[in-house]
């Protein structure tokens, strides 16, 4: 039940006239009394299902403490993506789009001079500083601590 603010009819919003007639009735915020024409904007009765999507996802992924990312990995090493500690949204959007998406295989090509991923049946460039956000896990070893590969070891 909505009340009219101007003259206070009380009625159901679904029975105004611009909810049946108005072709942008769906994406307006807008509700007119049908006792007096007022219009006034109310508030949406049920959120966007576009933003309940992406509710909550505008924080980074927490690294695990023992992370491996695709800087750490040598060429040639499958493994499957954990997640993306990307700071920004955007960036993570981007590489979503590529198919880094948390359990996708993917498999480390070369590592210069752009660190190269082959995801699916796509090879996918990415700069030393984007690959340090991918943080990946080996595939097909046991669950236990994971190497680290150390600044001596690193080429």
């Amino acid at each position: 039940m909505v009340i009219c603010p101007f003259c206070g009819f009380e009625f159901e919003r679904t029975d105004t006239l611009c909810r049946h007639g108005c072709p942008l009735s769906a994406m307006c915020n807008l509700t007119r009394c049908p006792s007096c024409e007022y219009e006034f904007p109310t508030r949406p009765e049920k959120p966007s299902w576009w933003r309940s999507l992406f509710a909550g996802r505008s924080r980074p992924t927490p690294l695990p403490e023992r992370a491996l990312t695709v800087r750490d990995l040598d060429e040639g090493a499958r493994v499957r993506v954990l997640g993306l500690a990307c700071a920004s949204a955007g960036r993570r959007n981007h590489l979503t789009v590529f198919g880094l998406t948390p359990g996708t295989e993917v498999e480390l090509l070369q590592r210069r001079p752009a660190f190269v991923l082959r995801v699916g049946e796509t090879d996918l460039a990415l700069d030393p500083e984007i690959a340090a956000e991918v943080v990946v896990e080996p595939v097909g070893e046991p669950p236990g601590p994971l190497p680290r590969r150390t600044a001596a070891g690193a080429a």
